[in-house]
């Protein structure tokens, strides 16, 4: 750790390996928290490379408990969080409308840090009982087309950082984390970003893991497609900006988009998404954010029109609220 913080002193990088193998000695509680805290800080103030984010990656996905589905091809839509608009649970209710279009969906996520609801709070409002059972897992995987992984259950090296991490009331490398180390390690993943920064910074990442992805970004904000004006979008295989005109869509009010004050308003957007009784623009936002993650489970091979289609298929059949329904039965 002096070695780290001296390179970091004088403004010189870590290696993917260094910062590995701090993150285990983190957890081996092998630091004071005043180096934890230092190095923290340091790396905030410096911005965090490639190498580093990939290394603290290495180190909590080594540390945690690893979870291998039977399934060669499934999606992760995550949002880094952060953006401060409080908007309800847009990346879940589309894992539930890709899974009930016929794909298969490994949804990452924990309780809300700066929103009224976070994916682990609307899945919970429904009575589900997490779990880290491999077998009930694959199971649900199988038979549902989705499974849950809350992340608590997986991530061991967080609570060590925790009341770090709270006492310093900054953001922090970990902040960048959340989207990199689901647990089942999926082959694909859709993320929504706060700031064209971010976009280049998982582009290199994921480039770096050779995984599909689709990185999306609101020009006005928002760390998902909000559908509120023009969004960008990276790929695999292109960049560009959309409007929601050219989607066909009408653009949707900020107010619109609101969670509510409360998990059980959450809840409300949620079950009317998912029951097809939502408002149009907030059926519109998840159809389309659902469309570019289908856009990516099939390398790219569909135009985003036809995965449009798909996603509002699965909602206006009742295939996306069967598949949570036995999501339900499976896991409550």
């Amino acid at each position: 750790m002096k070695q780290a913080l001296t390179k970091l002193l004088n403004h010189e990088e870590l290696s993917r390996e260094e910062m590995k193998r701090i993150l285990v000695g983190i957890t081996q509680s092998e630091y004071p928290t005043e180096q934890v805290t230092a190095l923290l800080t340091a790396l905030q103030m410096r911005g965090v490379t490639v190498e580093e984010l990939l290394g603290f990656r290495d180190g909590i996905l080594e540390t945690g408990i690893p979870v291998p589905l039977n399934c060669e091809r499934y999606i992760d839509v995550v949002g880094t969080g952060g953006d401060r608009k409080n908007t309800f649970n847009i990346s879940t209710t589309s894992c539930f409308v890709i899974a009930g279009a016929g794909y298969k969906v490994a949804k990452h996520g924990n309780y809300a840090a700066t929103s009224t609801s976070g994916a682990s709070n609307v899945i919970a409002q429904h009575g589900v009982n997490f779990t880290d059972d491999i077998d009930k897992l694959n199971r649900c995987l199988d038979e549902a087309g989705i499974v849950y992984l809350h992340a608590q259950l997986f991530a061991r090296a967080m609570k060590f950082v925790g009341p770090i991490r709270k006492a310093l009331q900054f953001p922090t490398i970990f902040n960048l984390l959340g989207p990199l180390v689901n647990p089942s390690q999926p082959q694909c993943q859709l993320l929504g970003v706060a700031n064209l920064d971010q976009m280049r910074l998982y582009q290199q990442v994921y480039q770096k893991l050779g995984i599909d992805y689709g990185i999306v970004n609101s020009i006005d904000g928002y760390d998902e497609i909000s559908l509120t004006g023009q969004f960008k979008v990276t790929t695999n295989t292109y960049e560009r900006i959309y409007s929601p005109q050219y989607l066909g869509f009408e653009p949707a009010r900020p107010e619109e988009l609101v969670a509510g004050a409360t998990e059980t308003e959450a809840k409300e957007i949620f079950d009317a998404v998912l029951e097809n009784r939502a408002l149009p623009a907030q059926k519109n936002i998840v159809i389309t954010n659902a469309a570019f993650g289908i856009q990516v489970l099939e390398r790219g091979l569909k135009s985003i029109d036809e995965c449009i289609a798909i996603a509002r298929e699965s909602i206006d059949s009742g295939a996306a609220l069967t598949t949570f329904r036995k999501f339900l039965e499976l896991n409550s």
